[in-house]
């Protein structure tokens, strides 16, 4: 039997999946304590106070000023990818961003660099409880990494 090639929409529900995975894996590996993340990507929080309010509304959270830097990872059709984040907070706003990538895969390499050019514009002047993206600049599968790399970041830095 020979069968069809899989559409785009089931490799991106495959991709959802792995993602939705690998975040249940970081978050049952505790390294991100204070909270977690939903399908839509917003940040829940759990309780302790140390973390910003539910979807991105900002307050709540006290971090510690200064520059962080982590490493995110995504799954693509193709490969897995990571990006490295560094953020600068002043009273819990990104006053900077830099993201580096490594693709593995050409196509990578273009969607990295479009979202590359374009998460400053997006994140930086905003608190860092109100960030979750979602698509910057044409590319979406980087955001997962970045929105990880941020989660480990606010779990560093809270005060």
């Amino acid at each position: 039997m020979i069968r069809p090639p899989a559409s785009r929409q089931t490799a991106r529900v495959r991709v959802a999946a792995a993602l939705v995975g690998v975040a249940g894996a970081v978050v049952l590996a505790g390294c991100a304590p204070a909270a977690t993340t939903g399908q839509n990507g917003d940040t829940a929080d759990t309780g302790n106070g140390s973390n910003g309010a539910v979807g991105g509304t900002g307050g709540g959270g006290t971090y510690a000023d200064g520059t962080y830097t982590a490493v995110g990872g995504y799954q693509t059709p193709e490969s897995v990818e990571q990006i490295s984040v560094t953020v600068t907070l002043e009273d819990d706003v990104i006053t900077a961003v830099e993201v580096v990538g490594d693709p593995q895969k050409s196509e990578s390499e273009k969607y990295q660099g479009e979202f590359i050019g374009g998460i400053s514009d997006v994140v930086v002047g905003r608190d860092i409880d109100e960030i979750s993206v979602s698509r910057v600049a044409g590319s979406s599968l980087t955001s997962g990494g970045f929105n990880q790399a941020i989660e480990t970041i606010k779990a560093e830095a809270a005060a």
